[in-house]
């Protein structure tokens, strides 16, 4: 079994307003020098077997379609998860 992950963030000319949040509260928490923020969100996928070249198409595919919207949204990356990281 393999984990896939993939990061889906706002396109660049969509309003992030949970980005702007952070990124106006950090200052006042005291961490200062962060230009700007964004938010996306991650997918953690298992699948059964390694990760193909195959594989990683059909989740790029899933991605594109069902875990994003694309018209808002890029997916940014598919990648398979170092478990010596996570």
């Amino acid at each position: 079994m393999a984990t896939i992950v993939v990061h889906v963030m706002p396109k660049p000319e969509i309003l992030d307003p949970q980005g702007k949040a952070v990124g106006s509260a950090l200052p006042r928490l005291g961490f200062e020098g962060v230009a700007q923020v964004r938010q996306g969100r991650r997918f953690e996928l298992t699948v059964d077997g390694e990760a193909t070249d195959e594989v990683l198409a059909k989740v790029r595919e899933a991605a594109e379609t069902l875990l994003s919207n694309p018209v808002i949204e890029d997916v940014v990356e598919v990648a398979v998860l170092d478990e010596a990281t996570a």
